[in-house]
């Protein structure tokens, strides 16, 4: 039935005293959830903060894999390098995580991160006779020139919310399925059309996807998307940029369309109704490439880490299978 849209976390955060981003907080929502499941498992993790990736790339030298999970959404221009690199020598990059969305800038040693987000094209210096290539902006701004699927596959600007507010709040929960035969899917017993991990809620609230199309019931990266060669998506669910209803009022909704106008503003140079008719359904993707070496997986969810958490059995197992294959253990 018809109702507002809804944000629990926050009415408990007001309610109690509490901060509304104690959800999406790094090390207690997400990263510590797959560093005990990893130690379940029994994997040996050795945990490095991105501010190493920055000032010590040298640090990933050595390990077959490098896995990043939850909401890791602040990167440097350097800390990409640092991926890129490794990948491209033999690396191998297993991404569980959304929202790879803005470029950030470290001064002062390191000692502060710089991002201007939503004000850079107005307040960023560089855009006032620096490097704009190094503009604290969305990963996807044409000036900046290296789209965030360049590295992981996917883009922040081609996702966004899912299961949150009015945005998909009755979706999936889950990824649907497209390509069962994957190697990341031996063992599940999934079928194409199958939800993976919607039990446990993995898919949400923030996701990363792509343009593309569908040809003979399967997807495909759109010609202009930005994916990396020999990109495959193997599981794509619905997202949105705007809280766009039927019969809900505007002004009773809380995201609006503020994100969707800032992705028309950024990517096309103008937030017109036109232009945010392009980018306000997103969408959220499994998808793996090989790049250089090394290769790439990306599960393009913030919540991934909750079907570890609730000790889902698939998303156990697929995790597993990423991590197996890039440690050569299968």
């Amino acid at each position: 039935p018809r109702t507002v849209p809804r944000y629990p976390h926050m009415e408990w955060a007001f309610a109690t005293g509490h901060s509304k981003k104690y959800a999406s907080s790094g090390w207690a929502s997400y990263d510590s959830l797959f560093f005990r499941f990893a130690e379940r498992a029994g994997y040996g993790v050795d945990l490095a903060s991105q501010h190493e990736l920055h000032f010590s790339p040298e640090i990933l030298d050595g390990y077959d894999c490098v896995a990043f999970v939850g909401h890791d959404e602040y990167w440097t221009w350097e800390m990409r390098d640092a991926v890129d690199a490794y990948v491209e020598r033999g690396g191998h990059a297993a991404r569980f995580a959304g929202n790879f969305m803005w470029q950030t800038r470290l001064e002062d040693a390191g000692r502060r991160q710089v991002c201007y987000k939503y004000r850079a094209r107005a307040e960023d210096p560089v855009y006032r006779g620096g490097d704009v290539t190094r503009a604290t902006n969305s990963w996807e701004a044409p000036e900046i020139g290296r789209p965030g699927a360049s590295t992981f596959g996917l883009n922040a600007t081609g996702g966004l919310y899912a299961g949150w507010g009015g945005c998909a709040p009755r979706g999936v929960r889950g990824f649907p399925v497209y390509r069962p035969e994957h190697w990341a899917f031996a063992g599940t017993g999934i079928y194409y059309g199958d939800l993976l991990g919607a039990d446990s809620h993995v898919y949400g609230y923030e996701v990363d996807g792509l343009d593309h199309e569908i040809r003979g019931g399967l997807p495909y990266p759109a010609p202009n998307s930005g994916a990396p060669d020999g990109l495959q998506i193997l599981a794509v669910g619905m997202a949105a940029q705007v809280e766009e209803s039927a019969d809900v009022p505007f002004e009773g909704r809380f995201l609006g369309d503020e994100d969707g106008r800032f992705t028309a503003e950024t990517l096309f140079g103008e937030a017109s109704d036109a232009n945010l008719d392009k980018v306000k359904r997103g969408n959220g993707m499994i998808v793996n490439f090989p790049r250089g070496k090394g290769e790439v997986f990306h599960a393009g969810s913030c919540e991934w880490v909750a079907g570890l958490l609730r000790q889902d059995p698939m998303i156990e197992l697929v995790t597993k299978n990423v991590l197996d294959r890039y440690l050569g253990k299968s």
